[in-house]
């Protein structure tokens, strides 16, 4: 399985330790980088300020309920901006909503998952969709092209 860039885009220190452990126990491949705000996560798809070193990340793990900017507020940005649409995006809720899937999708996330409250179910679940992106499915070449 290829290395990649992950930027986790959650505000739950336990759902981030959680996403962590995983990572580390399952031996899943790819660098995790965490950010707890919405703002702070479109300065690090932009590479501004201070995250303008940083890697654009080859996927993203995203929660929806953010606080200021939304996680559905990243979504829609994301997909209006050419260069930020190629990458995959993996929505993790605790959200029992439909709408919330419903509204997602329409912004384009590539997969809705909902959160399992077990711990050991959560690695599994982030283990699968990690998985799957990484060695299943062909992720684009590495983002360069800033042009609409």
């Amino acid at each position: 399985m290829a290395d990649i860039d992950i930027l986790l885009i959650e505000d739950n220190d336990g759902d981030v330790r959680l996403i962590e452990r995983a990572f580390e126990t399952r031996e899943l491949p790819g660098t995790v980088h965490v950010v707890q705000t919405g703002d702070t996560a479109l300065d690090w798809l932009y590479q501004r300020g201070e995250y303008a070193e940083q890697p654009l990340p080859d996927l993203v793990l995203l929660d929806l309920n953010l606080p200021a900017t939304s996680g559905q507020d990243i979504l829609a940005e994301r997909r209006s901006d050419s260069r930020l649409r190629q990458i995959p995006v993996i929505v993790l809720t605790s959200s029992q909503s439909d709408s919330d899937f419903v509204e997602a999708y329409k912004n384009c996330a590539n997969a809705c998952l909902r959160k399992p409250v077990d711990p050991e179910e959560f690695a599994d679940l982030i283990q699968t969709a990690t998985e799957f992106w990484v060695s299943t499915a062909v992720l684009p070449p590495a983002v360069t092209d800033t042009s609409e």
